[in-house]
């Protein structure tokens, strides 16, 4: 069955059920209401004919969802912008995917200037809500009030989503998801979570990683209690009156949760799924999180690729893990292959290995991407072959099928669920009339993860304050890419003086049983 009519199928099922509802109880949407929104958005994109690339750059906004919904149902491919990203990197991801439309949330409009004031050629953009004087606005752009789409053709393999990445030199890349990857997705999250019109919080990006998460529930006829970002004492208060039953936050934010000083005070029997990913967890704020939200944790793993469930680890095996202390070395684990996905450890040969072997994560799934956009050399660089797809990080599985992470062949730090090439950072260093080298690296950190740490050799005679570095990288690059620390020292060189990252990196991990 094809993605879009499956959400319809939902869509006539739930119809005046509520589908999204902001957290302050303001607004809320029906199935009906968000499915007539996407008709409508759907019959003016069809104007730009089949394969069309639209981007929607919004805070978490069930409008803008809705026209995200609108690009699937035209046969168009959406491009999702993360409203943290600078306007220069939205520009070339937009570059990249020769984007032909951009919708913008109103209260962005400075922003979406910036952005499109860095593209070749500005494409039209459409503002939801009060904009740029120019753009037309969305309530008159769309299609009129009870106007039908028809389906766009049923084709397994056309682009859904054309997500922004970046090689190991930060270079963009474009992830091209094709729509049975996205349905496989929605499908899988949905049989690993057997719920009745659930209830769902939406604090983590909905352009992202909480739009994906969005479809399996609306298959299921639930609803998305929307939250502005993640503020701990809403999302704890939120639980307990929305009488929520699963939500998703990376692991940094659960942090947070824990944190509050009202995270004792508060009811979650309602719970059922609580879900984190994006980056490895800390083992010992898992059990503190099983301590106080119950037998309810869940991690997925995925990536852009091969989007989010390739393994899973249920609440079940948590539960295992907690209650047979010869099993809690599970907690350190990503789970199991999923329902939708095959996983293998393979050496550097392409072969298979047995269980308690080292080597590369591969998958074989319809998750799969269909390649990188318009690059044909970088996608052949990950074919395992006989359909087998390279994910670039190296880990193990036990005898009972649970697989670890370990360790990243590619150079990239994963800090609180964002990406940062190191490459980006080393080039504003070095730009420093003190620098005379340096090697950005991840650290472990209990926060983040993984912390941006530069280890820099500074030049003879030369001095420079720890701030004044810090301070140049945020300006920059923002406070995600800004590295928390650095470390002045003399960088470990092989003898023709090639910096040894890998070995600067194992001195910061020693004694742990992961380096990512």
């Amino acid at each position: 069955m094809p993605l879009i009519a499956a959400l319809d199928s939902a869509f006539i099922r739930h119809r005046d059920s509520v589908c999204f509802t902001l957290a302050d109880g303001s607004r809320s949407w029906t199935y009906g209401e968000i499915d007539e929104l996407s008709h409508r958005v759907a019959s003016a994109l069809r104007a730009l004919g089949p394969g069309a690339r639209v981007a929607v750059l919004s805070e978490n906004d069930p409008v803008a969802f809705a026209c995200q919904l609108g690009v699937l149902r035209a046969g168009a491919a959406y491009v999702p912008l993360n409203v943290r990203s600078r306007p220069r990197e939205l520009a070339a991801l937009l570059t990249t995917t020769g984007c032909d439309t951009l919708f913008y949330q109103g209260t962005l409009a400075a922003e979406a200037e910036l952005v499109l004031a860095g593209l070749p050629k500005e494409p039209p953009a459409v503002a939801i809500g009060a904009g740029r004087a120019r753009d037309p606005r969305l309530d008159a752009w769309m299609g009129p009030a009870g106007v039908r789409c028809p389906p766009p053709p049923a084709d397994r393999e056309a682009p859904a989503w054309i997500m922004g990445t970046g090689g190991t030199t930060g270079t963009p890349k474009a992830v091209v998801l094709p729509r049975r990857s996205i349905f496989t997705m929605a499908l899988g999250l949905a049989a690993h979570m057997p719920e009745e019109r659930p209830v769902q919080i939406a604090a983590a990006p909905l352009t992202h990683a909480a739009g994906g998460l969005t479809f399996p529930l609306l298959l299921q006829g639930g609803t998305t209690v929307v939250h502005q970002g993640v503020d701990p004492g809403a999302i704890l208060e939120s639980i307990e009156r929305d009488r929520v039953t699963r939500l998703f936050l990376p692991p940094t934010a659960i942090y947070a949760l824990l944190a509050h000083p009202s995270v004792r005070e508060h009811d979650y029997s309602t719970l059922r799924y609580f879900l984190y990913g994006a980056a490895p967890m800390s083992v010992d704020r898992l059990r503190e999180a099983l301590e106080i939200f119950g037998p309810v944790m869940a991690q997925f793993y995925g990536q852009g690729e091969a989007p989010t469930i390739c393994t899973w680890l249920g609440p079940g095996d948590h539960a295992e893990a907690i209650a047979d202390p010869g099993k809690a070395g599970r907690l350190a684990s990503c789970g199991r292959p999923s329902l939708v996905a095959r996983v293998a450890i393979l050496d550097s040969e392409g072969r298979h290995l047995p269980p308690g072997r080292t080597g590369e994560i591969a998958v074989r799934t319809e998750l799969r991407m269909s390649g990188y956009l318009d690059a044909p050399e970088a996608s052949a660089e990950i074919d395992r072959g006989d359909g087998w797809q390279g994910t670039g990080d190296v880990g193990h599985a036990d005898e009972d099928g649970f697989v670890y992470i370990v360790d990243r062949l590619r150079d990239l730090i994963i800090t609180g669920g964002f990406n940062v090439f190191p490459s980006e950072v080393e080039q504003v260093l070095w730009g420093h009339p003190a620098v005379g080298d340096c090697a950005v690296i991840g650290v472990p950190d209990d926060r983040w993860g993984e912390a941006v740490t530069a280890v820099v050799e500074l030049k003879r005679g030369a001095s420079v304050e720890e701030a004044e570095l810090i301070g140049l990288c945020r300006d920059a690059l923002g406070g995600v890419k800004a590295p928390k620390r650095v470390i002045f020292r003399d960088l470990p060189r092989s003898p023709v003086g090639k910096v040894l990252k890998k070995d600067l990196r194992a001195e910061y991990w020693h004694g742990r049983t992961r380096s990512i």
